[in-house]
């Protein structure tokens, strides 16, 4: 089981603007909120979001890099997964594989990918229909 995953974000602020509203949404909350970062819980796994400290900000991130390329969540609904992705064009954050919407992993695999401010991928996977 997954304990936490600690991401350090160009701009505190703008992250959250992005993570908040898609992580309530998903069921979590905010465990934890101090000057240089965020945390929001579901259960015992928590996802944690930190300032990165101003000399580090120059090498960036990219997800084709080495380390982390995507995080997946679960969505309850095919709905959830179309709520989301109005939220995320609206909010003007940028939706990866548009024109494959909602099918870009492949048949029968219904979900949402974007960037958040930072370009790290994020997946939104709905459930399978039976």
């Amino acid at each position: 089981m997954l304990h936490h995953i600690e991401l350090y974000v160009a701009d505190l602020e703008r992250s959250r603007a992005f993570w908040e509203p898609l992580l309530t949404g998903l069921g979590y909350h905010v465990s934890q909120r101090w000057s240089e970062g965020v945390s929001y819980t579901s259960g015992d796994t928590y996802l944690c979001f930190v300032q990165a400290p101003a000399e580090h900000l120059e090498a960036g991130y990219h997800r084709k890099r080495v380390g982390l390329n995507h995080l997946a969540f679960h969505a309850q609904s095919r709905a959830q997964v179309d709520a989301v992705a109005q939220w995320a064009a609206a909010a003007g954050f940028s939706i990866l594989y548009a024109d494959k919407y909602p099918y870009a992993g492949g048949p029968g695999h219904y979900a949402l990918y974007c960037e958040d401010p930072d370009r790290i991928k994020v997946e939104l996977v709905a459930p399978r229909e039976s």
